[in-house]
């Protein structure tokens, strides 16, 4: 089994388990961050109070909305990222030994090329799993759309399918795909594609950092008495979680525009809450709501993310130095 494949294997697993322990958090903020109410006066729910109202209005099952399709485009995701993230860090491992042979640096793979890595990693993650995350967008902010729907009028037969909130409608996977392709086709399937791309900088700013981290981490070790002791799984979640919230910080902003594009477009409602494209979403929100609108729910984000990251990089080192055990000990007995 190669090394790519061992760690895409592992990333997958890790992150499935990362899900399964933040969903609930995930729920809330992506409602959050698709809220589009311009009252400024209108008292804003803390995330516990959220969750609690979600439980008491919707039931249990609503803060797990999506969670079949999310957990497949979690799998796919980490497996996907770990996987081309291995296949060219190798390559950047192999080109920094050329390097060094040439007398340039000193063999190791620098920061720039850790974030080149990253970023060509998370291009190729977000060209091939956007149509999942649209999905789980919109299983995620179903309930609170169909609700936002005025009540004081009378409404259409295509309206009263919506605001039948009070006993939400089922509304799997299936359902989410025809929505999505009713509205745009196939390519609805690629909505917030754009800022998604540039959000390939969230991993690759959490990766550089942690790879920074760990390998001054790993140095100060060899220069000290503790030359023998490897890095354990709490200090992988405590690095994990430090990098993940840097990059958190720097790129929420674009997190928030892109699950605007994905969620539910209302064509006959407020034009203020209908987005043609990245660049019209972003102008409406600066026009409308302000700069603040760019950081709603990112307490909520920050929490969910970090906690999700440390789990899943604690998780996949665990996995990869277990494979690497058994594979060498079945090497050995051979």
């Amino acid at each position: 089994m190669s090394d790519a494949l061992i760690n895409g294997l592992a990333g997958a697993g890790g992150g499935i388990i990362a899900q399964l322990i933040t969903y609930p958090l995930q729920t809330v903020n992506t409602r959050q961050q698709t809220e589009r109410d311009l009252k400024k006066e209108k008292r804003k729910l803390g995330t516990v109070d959220q969750m609690c109202q979600v439980v008491k209005e919707e039931g249990w099952g609503r803060l797990y909305g999506g969670l079949t399709p999310s957990l497949a485009g979690t799998a796919a995701s980490q497996g996907v990222y770990y996987y081309f993230y291995q296949i060219f860090r190798n390559k950047a491992e192999v080109a920094a030994l050329e390097q060094m042979k040439l007398g340039i640096g000193d063999g190791s793979v620098g920061m720039l090329s850790s974030l080149v890595v990253a970023a060509l990693s998370g291009c190729v993650n977000v060209l091939l799993t956007n149509p999942i995350w649209v999905i789980v967008t919109r299983m995620q902010t179903h309930t609170k759309i169909s609700k936002s729907l005025p009540e004081t009028r009378p409404i259409t037969p295509d309206e009263a399918v919506l605001t039948a909130a009070t006993e939400p409608p089922p509304f799997g996977t299936t359902h989410a795909i025809q929505e999505v392709y009713g509205e745009a086709g196939v390519w609805g399937f690629w909505r917030g594609v754009f800022p998604t791309l540039i959000m390939v900088s969230n991993p690759s700013i959490q990766f550089m950092l942690y790879e920074t981290m760990l390998k001054k981490l790993r140095k100060r070790r060899d220069l000290s008495k503790q030359r023998n002791k490897g890095v354990t799984a709490l200090e992988t979640f405590l690095l994990g979680a430090l990098a993940k919230l840097g990059a958190t910080v720097v790129t929420y902003p674009l997190l928030v525009v892109k699950a605007r594009l994905q969620a539910k477009q209302i064509a006959t409602g407020d034009k203020r809450h209908h987005y043609k494209g990245t660049l019209d979403a972003i102008l409406k929100m600066i026009r409308y709501e302000g700069f603040y609108g760019f950081y709603k729910g990112m307490s909520t984000k920050i929490v969910q993310s970090v906690l999700a990251a440390a789990v899943l990089f604690m998780v996949k080192e665990e996995l990869v130095k277990g494979a690497r055990f058994l594979l060498t000990s079945k090497t050995t007995k051979s």
